[in-house]
């Protein structure tokens, strides 16, 4: 899904002074653009390509597809509001928040096709925002970013921090692999930081605010944040200059155009819960009781749930940025393993145990005989005439049938000249 790299694109429209006016003002360490940018087609597509563009998709894993199609979209006799009612809210909405959330009748059927469809999903998406929404609002307030954007993360994943897309994407935030690399989120083979929930918040807030940087409009903010920059600036240019939302909507691609709609049906949802007798299942924990602890070596999920008690689904939910259910130690990196508070108490006093437990389970795994890795201790013998396999294996202290496997040798026979690996055990 996110497959653009802002400074990918900032670097490419710097190229292109000829078709834009970019004037930037530094005050207070803010840049601000304060004209237009005007960009060619082939200019577009370049920009498009360099983002990698893999416009937003979202059959994820264990989550329902939560951006309605043109087909899914219909009227609602269950729990349908009258018009009037709604364009109150909405303008209740919009009135506390940077968004411009105004009614308009496509809207109207998006907010009335979730009732209907979607009602069901609300009770365990509003749990697990108990649990999220707190941390995501720390950060959108220590970046700028409006606290309404905590909805974006549940078009993007359902709130699913494994989410994954079939174009790549992965995480609350749903970070393509290159996206996330140019926000600093490392992905190694035992950890994915897309999917780690405190530093692809971070990302997502430094990417949002590029993107507002750059459009001076949540709006287009969000939009771009789905399609990528170079799609927003041609339905920009295609719809004639508007940047109202609405008005380019029909200029973006289809993904797009449900997208922003799907975010404002979610804040009206989350904000009128009540009023539509939506409530939340108690979530499983909530941020503020939990803590992490810095381990001493490498431990998986197994491990710590044998000697702690603690069930693997709880550690699996608290940390699900190590891909293995492994947490790798490490040099120069900061790998923490997060716990219910309740159960800090517990794994320090057990600590020395589970370490034990991880040398005893290291040291029943199977290790390479070090014949075949010692390699400087390989000699590579040239058979002479006269030569013949045991007369070697007396030479080098070895036994014929370890020359032969480690040559994969089927027969006893030589040939004058050949070459055959030796791991002696004495020279």
């Amino acid at each position: 899904m996110k497959t653009h790299i802002p400074l990918l694109f900032f670097l490419c429209s710097l190229s292109l002074v000829s078709q834009k006016k970019f004037d930037t003002i530094i005050k207070d360490g803010i840049k601000e653009t304060s004209s237009k940018i005007f960009f060619s087609e082939k200019d577009l597509s370049l920009i498009d390509s360099l983002l990698m563009e893999a416009r937003y998709k979202s059959p994820l894993y264990d989550t329902i597809h939560y951006v309605l199609k043109d087909l899914q979209i219909r009227e609602s006799v269950m729990d349908k509001i009258s018009t009037k009612t709604l364009k109150e809210r909405l303008n209740e909405i919009n009135e506390r928040t940077p968004f411009n959330i105004a009614y308009n009748p496509a809207l109207e059927k998006v907010i009335h096709s979730y009732l209907k469809y979607r009602k069901r999903y609300y009770p365990s998406l509003m749990a697990k925002a108990n649990y999220y929404f707190p941390l995501f609002e720390k950060y959108l307030d220590a970046y700028d970013i409006p606290l309404e954007m905590k909805y974006l993360a549940i078009v993007e994943s359902t709130l699913n921090p494994r989410a994954r897309s079939r174009v790549g994407a992965r995480g609350l935030w749903q970070f393509m692999y290159l996206t996330g690399k140019q926000y600093k989120l490392r992905v190694s083979s035992y950890v994915d930081e897309r999917q780690d929930p405190i530093k692809a918040t971070v990302a997502a807030c430094k990417y949002l605010r590029d993107l507002h940087i750059l459009f001076g409009d949540w709006d287009l903010a969000l939009a771009a944040y789905n399609s990528g920059p170079g799609n927003v600036s041609k339905a920009i240019r295609r719809s004639g200059g508007y940047k109202n939302y609405w008005n380019i909507r029909p200029y973006l691609p289809r993904e797009t155009a449900g997208y922003v709609p799907a975010f404002y049906a979610t804040m009206y949802l989350f904000e009128y819960a009540k009023e539509h007798e939506l409530q939340a299942k108690t979530p499983p924990i909530y941020h503020f009781a939990t803590d992490t602890i810095h381990i001493k070596r490498s431990l998986s999920f197994d491990q710590i749930s044998e000697v702690t008690g603690i069930k693997i689904e709880m550690l699996q939910f608290l940390n699900p940025s190590y891909k293995l259910d492994i947490i790798p130690l490490v040099k120069n990196r900061d790998y923490p393993l997060r716990l219910p508070k309740n159960a800090t108490a517990r794994f320090l006093s057990k600590e020395k145990e589970l370490y034990a437990l991880a040398d005893t389970d290291d040291a029943k795994r199977e290790k390479p005989l070090p014949r075949y890795f010692e390699m400087d201790k390989r000699v590579r013998y040239r058979v002479r005439n006269g030569d013949y396999l045991g007369k070697i294996a007396r030479k080098f202290g070895v036994r014929v049938s370890d020359i032969k496997k480690w040559n994969r040798l089927r027969s006893s026979n030589l040939k004058i000249g050949q070459r055959l690996s030796v791991y002696p055990k004495r020279l």
